[in-house]
């Protein structure tokens, strides 16, 4: 709890020869011993900082807050820029109940270091002792936000950190009960309203959902709203690819009985990271028919399934040459999940038609999670956060298709194209290319 940073003032010989002396007295138990070498060594040098730390531990420990804070308060007129002396100092007026003097000495603990854990936990432990809610909340929030994961805490801070955590979750989850009854009659007012961008405001505001922003890895277009889900009424040409669903879910089902064409859906090297990919990879659980890749047909694939590829003729297919369009059956076997991640641009959007799904599946794109149902295509934005589990026995196939993003202009999807052939020639000579 207590401890102090190593005198900057060279000892003298004397001084040097005490200190040696009373650290192993107090390795060995002889408090007392300790204690009177301590002292002796205050009297030659009356700034030493590990003999006021030492003997403002003892009193401490021994319950005498009047010695330790004394010792603690000459600490810190020697080296104030230190946090953990305002720290010492902060507990010794704190077991004096002097709350004054204890908010004075984090006060300038955090002065000293604005991200000093255990002064931002004192902080906000003497504002919940004061019942100051909301500014308690607030700091037991800046805990939350500095200090490291649990495991990696001694027990005593461990608690703290999780106390500091479990408060900040009671006060959010009471913020949000109190906004959302008091803006009931306002929701009310507005029932014929679509309000529900404004309702995912206050679930962020108060912590019970977490804010996504697109991420693209590679290639990323600003301005574009990103958007877990878009509304299904944005894609009309959809309609046609799912009154297609049965046809195209019989030319899979003739494709699945050869067994012929599938590939692992994710084939990195040997020799790069594979990250949280590391146990699909080269896996046969997370499979995939190719239809379209890398912006060309798979000429064997695409002639086995002709009228899948005359319904996804009728969607606004990406243009990026060596890139997109992609379309593919994306297979995904019974127990297998495939991790949090995101994609490689934001300036294509993907489609997922379901064809055979059976219970137990899911997807999450954000804070949004949903149940394939066959024939229900839906349009995301895979630059968010996303992923997708197969808990049954049974396989779950998807048809994927990518499409230009529809707030693109067609200007500004022809340069794209343009800009891809650009990087692509530049890339070429050495056979790279990864937009």
């Amino acid at each position: 709890m207590i401890t102090s940073k190593p005198n900057p003032h060279p000892a003298s010989p004397e001084v040097a020869i005490l200190e040696a002396a009373a650290i192993k007295a107090t390795q060995a138990g002889q408090e007392e011993e300790a204690g009177r070498m301590w002292a002796r060594i205050l009297d030659l040098q009356p700034a030493h900082p590990l003999a006021l730390t030492s003997l403002g531990k003892r009193a401490f420990r021994y319950g005498d807050h009047a010695t330790a804070r004394r010792a603690f308060e000459r600490l810190v007129r020697a080296y104030p820029d230190d946090p953990q002396n305002w720290v010492n100092l902060a507990l010794a007026c704190q077991g004096q109940k002097d709350e004054a003097a204890e908010e004075t000495a984090i006060h300038n603990a955090l002065v000293a270091d604005p991200s000093d854990m255990v002064a931002l936990i004192l902080r906000a432990n003497l504002l919940e002792r004061q019942g100051k809610t909301h500014q308690s909340a607030s700091v037991y929030g800046a805990v939350a936000s500095v200090a490291p994961p649990v495991e990696r805490l001694d027990a005593g801070m461990r608690s703290a950190v999780e106390h500091a955590m479990q408060y900040v979750e009671r006060y959010q989850a009471d913020y949000g009960r109190f906004l959302d009854n008091f803006l009931e009659q306002q929701y009310q007012l507005h029932a014929g309203e679509d309000l529900s961008r404004f309702r995912e405001s206050v679930d962020l505001m108060v912590g019970r959902k977490r804010r996504y922003e697109s991420k693209s890895m590679r290639y990323h277009y600003p301005g574009l709203v990103p958007q877990a889900f878009l509304p299904r009424g944005e894609f009309p040409w959809l309609d046609a690819i799912e009154a297609g669903t049965d046809a195209i879910r019989d030319e899979f089902l003739q494709v699945l009985q050869t067994e012929d064409g599938f590939a692992p859906y994710l084939t990195y090297p040997d020799d790069v990271p594979h990250n949280q990919f590391a146990e699909l990879n080269n896996s046969p659980r997370w499979s995939a028919f190719h239809l379209l890749k890398d912006g060309l047909p798979v000429p064997d694939n695409a002639a086995r399934c002709p009228q899948t590829m005359a319904l996804l003729g009728g969607a606004p297919q990406p243009d990026q040459p060596g890139r997109t369009p992609t379309a593919m059956f994306s297979l995904l076997k019974p127990k297998t999940r495939i991790p949090a991640h995101v994609g490689v641009s934001n300036a294509r959007l993907v489609t997922h038609l379901p064809l055979i799904v059976p219970p137990g599946c899911g997807f999450r794109v954000g804070n949004e999670t949903r149940s394939w149902q066959p024939g229900q295509a839906w349009v995301f934005d895979d630059t968010i956060e996303h992923e997708a589990w197969n808990d049954s026995d049974k396989l779950r196939v998807v048809l994927i298709f990518d499409i230009w993003h529809p707030q693109l202009t067609l200007a500004e999807r022809a340069m794209i194209t343009e800009m891809t052939r650009a990087i692509h020639a530049f890339k070429s000579a050495d056979g790279g290319f990864d937009l």
